[in-house]
């Protein structure tokens, strides 16, 4: 991956995102796309749209939520401490003794994660995972009205963990979910920018996935396309503790290539198409079974209107909804390039009735 879009993935990923909260991350990404599409816009309900050739046959849009799973401030105690909740699905077993950034009005305030110490616990809380009324954030104040002068009931939290490079192509980061997708279809909107596609492309850094797949919703009513393709993140069967369970999860790892995903919720004409389009070009690609919906964009697009030949690409993911959730930079390239290519294959005359 050249270095031009690392450092944009980079930041995309040490910014602050969670649901509801996405301001800086759609600042980045829609300073990124304003350099490749003829027109970027923002939405009311803060999707970020980047169109390539809006008058083109038909419209495509191209779904990666930018949102991630976080925390917000509910209650400070008399002696100020901050009691929280979740933003999305969070464990609650792997929250206690973390370090986090509060995002307030006057800047970020830093603070830990408290629990009772171990010492402290009898026997019984000691094998429960605790409860998040359970947990509060310790930010130094010495009382209610300290931390209330830099603190807001609803300001939002996240763990305070960044991006780093790991061996073997490997890199780690808060949120991967799902800012490598709206990163994925953003870089295929500047391949795709060198190139003269016949479709008209939307590009779109969708919010708050994570309660409900709502800005997927709002967009694509907007946009009323033709085909939709969301990008999201998929769980690996490569690590212990999932690798004897691929009868259930499938098997996916890190490395193998976008993940391409058949099922109801997917347009079997999209679905043969990418993949071959990714053996054409030379891809890794893996498959992947959806029996039902697939908790992702892909499940409003297809609904939306009178209906949308919606896909799905998945890109592989180890320890989701964590802050060291880990992806292969060689499967995210695969997957821009893999959506360009797709696109490249379309115009008027193909027909997507199953």
């Amino acid at each position: 991956m050249e270095k031009d879009s690392v450092d944009f993935l980079k930041r995309l990923i040490d910014a602050p995102s969670p649901s509801g909260f996405e301001g800086p991350v759609r600042m980045i990404w829609q300073e990124r796309m304003e350099k490749f599409a003829d027109e970027v816009r923002v939405d009311l309900h803060g999707n970020v749209i980047a169109v390539l050739n809006p008058n083109g046959k038909p419209k495509v849009m191209l779904a990666g939520h930018c949102d991630e799973v976080g925390f917000m401030v509910r209650y400070i105690n008399d002696d100020g401490f901050i009691y929280f909740a979740p933003i999305g699905g969070v464990d609650s077993s792997i929250v206690s003794a973390r370090r986090v950034r509060i995002y307030t009005k006057k800047g970020i305030v830093l603070g830990v994660v408290g629990r009772k110490a171990i010492h402290l616990m009898d026997e019984e809380e000691r094998k429960k995972a605790p409860k998040f009324h359970k947990l509060w954030i310790d930010i130094g104040a010495k009382d209610k009205k300290e931390a209330e002068s830099i603190v807001s009931i609803g300001d939002p939290i996240v763990f305070d963990q960044g991006f780093q490079e790991l061996r073997g192509n490997l890199v780690v980061g808060r949120g991967f979910d799902d800012r490598v997708g709206s990163f994925a279809v953003g870089e295929a909107l500047r391949l795709l920018s060198q190139t003269h596609p016949q479709a008209a492309v939307y590009a779109v850094a969708t919010v708050q996935e994570e309660l409900g797949m709502r800005g997927a919703r709002t967009s694509a009513f907007g946009i009323s396309p033709k085909v939709g393709i969301a990008v999201d993140v998929d769980h690996t069967t490569d690590h212990p503790g999932t690798s004897e369970e691929k009868g259930r999860f499938g098997e996916l790892r890190l490395g193998g290539g976008p993940v391409i995903v058949r099922g109801a919720n997917i347009n079997p004409v999209v679905e043969r198409l990418l993949v071959q389009t990714a053996e054409r070009e030379k891809i890794p690609y893996q498959m992947a079974g959806a029996p039902s919906g697939t908790g992702t964009d892909a499940n409003v697009i297809q609904t939306t209107r009178e209906g949308v030949a919606a896909g799905l690409v998945g890109v592989p993911n180890r320890y989701m909804h964590t802050p060291v959730e880990i992806i292969s930079l060689d499967d995210l390239e695969n997957v821009s390039k893999l959506l360009a290519s797709f696109i490249m294959e379309i115009d008027e005359r193909l027909d997507f009735t199953p």
